[in-house]
């Protein structure tokens, strides 16, 4: 019960300060760095979906290596495909599953346990969110409730921020063409 409390007391903490920031960056940083606090695992990475090439980019990490990271592309094609047009897919041994697009890269960081989340918009995915886990973890629907949750709310303020910098910029470029030269 106890990590239950400090889940929801992270999620109200991190939430206020996502939504203080307009800095799609920070607020990504700051979802994976919660969500390894929170739950004490091995990692967190943030994935958003370069429509082009249909790979997932990492946006954010922590608690993994560059080697691991720079592992390859990963296909939103290949790589636990499903979360993200069926939801949240717990992994319990990644040493054994056909979902893990890089199984031997796994191992080698040391990872038995992924959790992968869809970061949704509306009805788009536009990123995932994956946990990793040093020794074999049984996702709890607390755990998976938790992941889901931080990730909605920063799908939603990772949009706002975009649209935010847009407008901006809009507005920025408007205004420029008005100026009128110095007399």
């Amino acid at each position: 019960m106890r990590n239950l409390r400090v889940n929801y007391d992270t999620l109200i903490k991190v939430s206020r300060a996502l939504s203080k920031s307009r800095d799609p960056e920070e607020i990504i940083r700051m979802t994976v760095e919660s969500i390894k606090s929170a739950l004490g695992i091995k990692g967190c990475a943030l994935f958003l979906i370069n429509r082009q090439s249909k790979k997932l980019e990492v946006a954010a990490s922590t608690g993994l290596s560059a080697e691991y990271l720079k592992k390859g592309p990963v296909s939103t094609l290949r790589s636990i495909a499903d979360s993200l047009k069926d939801g949240p897919i717990g992994i319990y041994d990644v040493s054994d599953d056909p979902r893990i697009q890089y199984p031997e890269a796994a191992k080698k960081e040391g990872i038995a346990s992924i959790l992968s989340v869809p970061i949704m918009v509306g009805d788009e995915a536009i990123g995932a969110i994956r946990i990793y886990t040093a020794e074999k973890w049984e996702f709890m629907l607390d755990d998976v409730n938790f992941v889901q949750a931080l990730a909605q709310i920063a799908g939603i303020l990772i949009e706002m921020t975009r649209l935010y910098q847009g407008q901006k910029e809009h507005i920025e470029a408007l205004a420029s063409m008005y100026e009128s030269p110095a007399l």
